[in-house]
């Protein structure tokens, strides 16, 4: 498992011993990973308004919770988060509170960074994650 982590780390290949099965732990393989990128909190098609940072981050983290649930995951299993954050002195605090009901109990590993804006206007974030499919 460990040269599986360390191969996904700079973007190779795993080793076909850790391909094949899970580590003597029972920890996931990388076939047991998702990965999900691009999740933007507004979509025009779902709601006609862009809304506020609270509103796309619901949007966002529903659209990332049933998507992981269509592939045999949930956000109990999500280990990573990255968060893209239009003006985040002010956008910050409401983004977090929203996030934190969607992440009760243990938390993924998140990271985030500021940006000033995103092709379509009115987009406040964006979400990436990683999680895991099956038990850990």
């Amino acid at each position: 498992m460990e040269a599986a982590a360390a191969a996904l780390a700079i973007g190779g290949a795993a080793p076909a011993a850790a391909q094949s099965k899970k580590a003597a732990t029972g920890s996931p393989t990388y076939k047991d990973l998702i990965f999900i990128g691009g999740i933007g909190g507004w979509y025009p098609e779902r709601r006609p308004k862009a809304g506020d940072v609270r509103e796309q981050t619901r949007d966002a983290l529903t659209i990332m919770k049933q998507s992981l649930e269509k592939q045999g995951s949930g956000m109990d299993k999500v280990l990573k988060v990255t968060v893209s954050l239009v003006d985040p002195e002010n956008n910050w605090e409401p983004m977090n509170e929203e996030y934190e009901k969607f992440f009760t109990g243990r938390k993924p590993a998140r990271s985030y960074w500021g940006t000033t804006g995103f092709r379509r206007r009115g987009q406040l974030l964006q979400i990436d994650a990683i999680a895991y499919k099956g038990e850990a």
